[in-house]
This record gives structure tokens, C-alpha cells and sequence, in this order.
């Protein structure tokens, strides 16, 4: 069973994550951690509480980053993706619980220092808790089993950013955080573009989960009703790549993704700002910014079949009441 801890800025594609974590049968997870992001941090800790509480979800919330750690690319919250609310506008029950006292950070910190080796991380927004944590714990490293990132993009099979040619969303939003966290020497593995643009929910498939998945399945049909439209809009087709959930996937099955290993760097300033930079031969580059640093795995296949076929299984498990 795997003791999991989910961070996350809260809009729609991180609502279904956290469902799917809540309902696999091999994860446990033990806290949630809110930062700035698809949304302000009131309204995405405001969105963990609304689905911890509508699915009884006992890992507790904790509020985290309010504002990026050093220069973001884009101003303000992305509204015309996931809606002013961060859930694609829905109708939200005002929570009838509150977070946590302690700030997100120190709880990361506190639960993994009680669970050395234990305590995998699962972050699908801004590096800003992971990197304040670092901050307070500069030890975290060698205590957390494994962080497992939604963000970024490389290249593979020519994917390209999502909010500059070369940056992804999560990353480009706090890019001097992420180069703290993925220089960290934490085990990290980075689930980017690269292969979650390769996992495509369409029409057809949000009506198996409406139609398979009980509540669950509902509330990721009532969302992505936003998603999808901000999606065809931009593309001309009613798709969309599922974005945070496949770094569960990850978390679950990673046998289904092939990754590559070295040292990844973020672009903190510049035109490329946000661009996560794999350096697979340091030693050979005339410089030495990817020099003596720890590696991460990259992730740059995946079997994107079987990762669809585990969302809809492990989703209509879940509570049909």
C-alpha cells in the first residue's frame, strides 16, 4: 500500500486525480496539499475540501503557496480553462470543513520525517510547497520515497508547451521552484506533455465514466463540460489530453511508461522561461549547468490504451452511492 501524499493547485483534471487516488485499492492517501494555481489558493483549497468532503475522503487538507517563489511566465489564474471557480463553473456545496492549521510545507515535512523512506509525493501543480519544504527541511531528499510530477515538456515525438512553445502550465508558473526541486536529489520522476498528450479522453469516453464510474463519474462529467469546450475551442476537436491523472498513473502502474534518466533543469528567466531542460550528457557541454547535479526520470513513452482502460477500472470500483 502506498502512503501517498497529493499536491495540488485543484481545477478539473486534478479533481479526477484525486478521485483516483482516493479510490485505488493500493494507494493510501494520507494528505492533501493546496497551492496557487488552475486557480487563487482560497478557491483550490475551497475545491479539495468540496471533494473530500462530497466523497468522504479522510486525508486531511492543507493550505500551501499563495504566490510563486521566484518569476512566473503569465500573469492571474486561468479562468478561461477551468472556469472562475476552478471546477468549470459547476455549482459547488459550500464545505462544512476547513484545512488544516499548519501551512502545507510544514505538514509535508512533519509526515515525512515520520515516515522516512515511506512517503511518496504525488504533485500535479506549482514545485512551490515542495520547494518551501525543502527550505525547511534540506534533508527531505533522503526521506521522501519518490515525487512524482505532472509538468513540464521535452520534446519527444515533437510535443511542444502548452503556454510558450517550450513551457507547461505548472512548471512555467513558479520555474525557480521547480529548478530547487528537480536539483534537489529527491527521487523524482517527471510525467510532462510528452506522454500525457498521448492519453486522450473524448466525448465517447467521459460518457463510460458518467455511465460506469457512480458520483465519481458524474462530477468528472460535469467538469470537463468547461474543459472540453475550452479544448475544442483551441483545437477544433471535443478532446482533451488528461493531463494530472496520468502522474497517478505513474504512481500506480509504472510499467506502462518508459522514461529516460539525467539531470533536468528549469529556465528561471529569458524567452524560454519555464523550458524543463533533460541534460543526458553533462560532462559533454561546454557548460556546466547540468554538471554533478542528480538525476531524475523522464518520462517519454507510454501505453496510453492501458492507462484509459486503468482511469475507467479504478474509477467505477469506486462508491456508486
Amino acid at each position: 500500500m502506498k502512503q501517498v501524499i497529493f499536491d495540488t493547485d485543484i481545477g478539473i483534471d486534478d479533481a479526477m486525480a484525486m478521485l483516483i487516488l482516493h479510490y485505488a485499492p493500493t494507494v493510501n492517501m494520507i494528505a492533501i496539499t493546496t497551492c496557487f494555481g488552475n486557480a487563487s489558493l482560497a478557491n483550490t483549497t475551497r475545491n479539495a475540501l468540496f471533494v473530500k468532503e462530497q466523497f468522504g475522503i479522510s486525508a486531511p487538507v492543507y493550505a500551501g503557496a499563495n504566490e510563486s517563489m521566484g518569476e512566473p511566465l503569465g500573469e492571474g489564474f486561468p479562468d478561461f480553462v477551468h472556469g472562475k471557480n476552478g471546477l468549470g463553473d459547476i455549482p459547488i456545496i459550500e464545505p462544512t470543513i476547513q484545512a488544516e492549521a499548519i501551512p502545507a510545507a510544514q505538514a509535508i515535512v512533519e509526515m515525512v520525517t515520520k515516515q522516512p523512506g515511506e512517503i511518496s509525493i504525488v504533485a500535479v501543480g506549482r514545485m512551490t510547497n515542495i520547494a518551501d519544504a525543502l527550505i525547511l527541511c534540506p534533508e527531505l531528499p533522503s526521506l521522501v520515497k519518490e515525487l512524482i510530477v505532472m509538468g513540464g515538456v521535452f520534446g519527444f515525438r515533437e510535443h511542444q508547451g502548452n503556454v510558450s512553445p517550450v513551457a507547461e502550465a505548472n512548471i512555467a508558473g513558479d520555474p525557480t521552484a521547480a529548478d530547487v526541486v528537480f536539483t534537489s536529489g529527491m527521487p523524482t520522476t517527471i510525467v510532462g506533455l510528452d506522454v500525457t498528450h498521448e492519453i486522450i479522453m473524448d466525448t465517447d469516453y467521459l460518457e463510460l465514466l458518467r455511465s460506469t464510474a457512480g458520483r465519481a463519474g458524474q462530477l468528472i462529467y460535469d467538469t470537463n463540460q468547461f474543459y472540453f469546450a475550452f479544448h475544442e475551442r483551441i483545437n477544433g476537436s471535443a478532446t482533451c489530453p488528461i493531463h494530472d491523472s496520468t502522474a497517478v498513473a505513474y504512481l500506480i502502474r509504472p510499467d506502462l511508461f518508459t522514461t529516460k534518466q539525467g539531470p533536468v533543469r528549469v529556465a528561471t528567466k529569458g524567452v524560454a522561461l519555464g523550458q524543463t531542460i533533460l541534460g543526458q550528457e553533462p560532462n559533454g557541454y561546454a557548460t556546466d549547468a547540468w554538471n554533478g547535479l542528480p538525476a531524475c526520470n523522464v518520462c517519454y513513452e507510454v501505453n496510453a490504451k492501458e492507462v484509459l482502460t486503468l482511469f475507467v477500472e479504478t474509477l467505477s470500483a469506486g462508491d456508486k452511492g
